[in-house]
């Protein structure tokens, strides 16, 4: 590896500029909860846009970018660093375990060049999503494949259950999004979504003031009942504070 370039001397990505926000926006809704599902974990890395160099290519110069990919057996942050991009030969030869394409107006090879760059770097799930234009490109809006004996095999089912990433993949509309758009989302393995962290805090949230609703509520109707039973005791002849008999 003596020969390859310095990392700080390698480019973030390609100089391929994204063509639509949902190129950004879709890799981040997947990080945020990912960030969440996994806080307890130091040994992944996700990331979107960012350049993936390899050696399996014509020049490990030029790196291969998806729109997000997920690497696990790494560091979260590399020598407590932010990456500036994933070089595989500094990562323990560890290749992606996921890579996500967005396809957009123009076409990039998603289905047939990028698919045989994923293969060769071993990339066991590889994710197509295609809302806007898979008529054009005669395929469905949402596909994966999986790795197998070096070729891609199309997996059926959504959401798919990916087990040895413990996760499984497909679309949802955002919640609260005045939007409402569709992103693609993250399923345990019964194909329940998780819920993002926003989301969490928000059914905490209104639990205790349910239960705070709860409890006084309770402590009204008790005090009622208490006035009750003072009425009926005054109505006796006994002072309920006393609780003797009144003259």
């Amino acid at each position: 590896m003596d020969s390859l370039s310095p990392v700080d001397e390698l480019i973030d990505a390609d100089d391929t500029l994204v063509d639509n926000e949902d190129q950004f926006f879709i890799p981040a809704v997947l990080l945020m909860s990912l960030n969440y599902l996994w806080r307890h974990r130091e040994d992944w890395f996700f990331s979107g846009n960012m350049g993936i160099y390899h050696i399996t290519g014509s020049n490990p110069c030029i790196p291969v970018v998806p729109n997000a990919f997920l690497s696990i057996g790494v560091d979260r942050r590399k020598d407590r660093k932010s990456r500036r991009n994933y070089v595989i030969w500094t990562e323990d030869n560890i290749p992606p375990i996921f890579t996500l394409e967005l396809v957009s107006h123009k076409p990039g090879g998603e289905y047939d060049s990028k698919m045989a760059i994923y293969a060769r770097l071993g990339v066991l799930y590889y994710v197509i999503y295609n809302p806007e234009f898979w008529q054009r490109d005669g395929h469905d809006p949402f596909e994966v494949y999986k790795l197998v004996d070096g070729a891609y095999q199309r997996q059926s089912g959504e959401p798919c259950w990916m087990p040895e990433i413990g996760l499984g993949i497909g679309r949802d509309r955002l919640i609260d999004d005045p939007f409402d758009r569709e992103v693609l989302t993250w399923y345990d393995a019964r194909g329940q979504r998780y819920r993002s962290e926003a989301e969490v805090e928000r059914d905490r949230a209104a639990a205790e003031r349910q239960r705070a609703a709860t409890e006084a509520q309770r402590a009204a109707q008790a005090e009622q009942r208490a006035d009750r039973l003072a009425a009926r005791l005054r109505e006796l002849g006994i002072d309920p504070e006393a609780g003797e008999a009144v003259d």
